[in-house]
């Protein structure tokens, strides 16, 4: 099995500015581009996201998903009302569940969320990282890596910089440590 996260970040380390992503979107994007998300989303077989993401991007009002879409944790106690067909909600040890996917035959997971990509990196189950810096500084909010993650090692894969003066790294993890 093969698990990625796909990130983004502001220049000084945070995914949130405490619970919005509104700061995401602060740069023009004249051409609408996704910036590779949608070739990112056709390489992999089912998505594995948290609780409080699935939150932030139900209130975006349209789904952005066709591939399957399981939803760890106790936080959710029952799919919401439209939500029946997009989402599976799962309970347990992440480890049975990715075990669990993996008999089903999701081979590429793309892992989103920052307690599901904690749980993967202190797992040791994380494979890749994708990384978009957004030249942005928040100044607060939630980092991209709390203090409690493991230390680890990466290759760059690749990196480019956007038309927006975005960068994306895509790293392989090489070394728990």
């Amino acid at each position: 099995m093969k698990i990625t996260a796909y990130l983004a970040a502001s220049l000084d380390g945070y995914a949130d500015t405490n619970g919005s992503v509104d700061w995401l979107n602060s740069l023009p994007n004249s051409d609408e581009s996704d910036f590779g998300f949608a070739d990112f989303l056709n390489s992999i077989d089912a998505i594995l996201m948290g609780a409080n993401t699935f939150r932030t991007v139900k209130s975006f009002g349209l789904w952005p998903y066709k591939k399957p879409v399981f939803v760890p944790g106790n936080s959710i106690k029952e799919i919401p009302e439209g939500y029946q067909e997009k989402i599976e909600i799962l309970s347990g040890d992440l480890t049975i569940i990715l075990q669990d996917l993996e008999q089903k035959g999701f081979n590429r997971i793309y892992a989103d969320g920052g307690i599901v990509v904690k749980e993967c990196l202190n797992l040791n189950v994380l494979n890749e990282l994708v990384i978009t810096h957004i030249p942005v500084s928040p100044g607060s909010g939630v980092p991209l890596f709390p203090i409690s993650y493991v230390s680890m090692s990466y290759e760059n894969m690749n990196t480019e910089v956007l038309s927006t003066g975005l960068v994306k790294s895509h790293y392989r993890i090489i070394q728990r440590n």
